[in-house]
């Protein structure tokens, strides 16, 4: 926590610790992948804030991070979105990890039956900070305007069909793996349910964004001599 300079930063991975139960190998992945930066100061793109009440917006906005390293699943090279779901799946535990405090997972390939009619979602969370179902899909490519329409229509089948009748609106959100901002800005613009669009990361290589913000090998040589020097 000593490389932790930001008081702001440093309350938020004492919080995640203290609610997660993070190890201290965890917390030092963490730290060095931005995870503050990446949920709390980032420019976040969603709707939140036209679709939900005030309350639970500004609670799904903060859960919810700009950038999602999924560095975890050990995926190096190009592949089908299928198998970066059936890593998810099987690194689940990781994966809640890096998604946040209140993440349950009820399943992938989640089927909604309607009229005669199965559709899938990728990956189904219940958020228990949010008292709400959470949609994810996922999209290796970069993100198209007609994702958010698919998106939306899965909130509908969720909240007429599966939602419990205490539970909040279902949340979705979009992970591809680039997009362009505007894109996302009039595709989400006009839809009544709350989604995000965020990307994802399968490398510890971090956005163009972020990459100033890490110090470099010097400044870590010399915070590591003067914690040494401190501790003597």
């Amino acid at each position: 926590m000593a490389k932790v300079k930001d008081v702001k930063a440093r309350e938020f991975y004492l919080r995640a610790t203290i609610e997660m139960g993070l190890t201290r190998d965890i917390l030092t992945m963490q730290i060095s992948s931005l995870a503050y930066e990446r949920q709390v100061k980032s420019k976040k793109q969603n709707n939140f804030a036209l679709a939900l009440p005030k309350h639970l917006s500004e609670q799904a906005s903060y859960l919810m991070k700009d950038v999602y390293m999924l560095d975890t699943l050990g995926i190096t090279k190009p592949v089908l979105e299928a198998e970066i779901e059936a890593r998810i799946v099987s690194k689940i535990k990781d994966v809640m990890l890096e998604l946040g405090y209140g993440f349950s997972f009820i399943g992938n390939q989640y089927r909604v039956s309607y009229e005669g009619n199965d559709y899938f979602i990728d990956l189904l969370f219940f958020n228990r900070r949010l008292n709400a179902l959470v949609a994810m899909e996922i999209k290796k490519g970069k993100f198209m305007p007609e994702y958010a329409g698919k998106m939306n229509f899965y909130l509908n089948l969720l909240d007429d069909l599966v939602k419990e009748s205490h539970e909040n609106h279902s949340i979705g959100i979009i992970l591809c793996s680039e997009r362009k901002r505007f894109e996302v800005e009039y595709a989400l613009r006009g839809i009544n349910k709350p989604v995000g669009v965020a990307e994802f990361r399968l490398t510890r290589k971090l956005p163009k964004e972020l990459r100033n913000k890490l110090p470099n090998v010097k400044e870590l040589e010399s915070e590591i001599l003067k914690e040494l020097k401190e501790s003597d």
